[in-house]
């Protein structure tokens, strides 16, 4: 197995949204900034394992459609005074291609 699974094009993400890859470890969300930098996380809020594909982008940052939890997008944890981390997937752009860390789409989080 290749080290890195392609998962589409840069274009295929939009600014200040996300787009979903299923994986056999579950969802991750592939996330893109106003400035137009990438981020992958695991698609599900530490808190009570919302849809952080479905929240709102701002900064480096999501914040969770549930419950208002704000996430991290470069590290996965939780801001301010909420506690949690929705676990990073390790992300390279290669040309105009998205790739992610193919151990990463195939271990379960603990």
């Amino acid at each position: 197995m290749s080290e890195w699974i392609d998962v589409g094009a840069v274009d295929d993400v939009p600014v200040l949204g996300s787009r979903v890859v299923q994986a056999p470890c579950g969802d991750i969300a592939v996330f893109k900034a106003a400035d137009g930098t990438l981020f992958a996380l695991r698609d599900r809020c530490p808190h009570k394992g919302g849809p952080l594909s479905q929240g709102i982008v701002h900064g480096h940052a999501v914040t969770c459609p549930l419950h208002n939890w704000v996430i991290s997008l470069a590290t996965g944890e939780a801001q301010g005074a909420d506690r949690g981390c929705a676990n990073k997937v390790p992300l390279r752009v290669e040309g105009t291609r998205i790739v992610l860390a193919a151990a990463a789409l195939m271990t379960r989080a603990a």
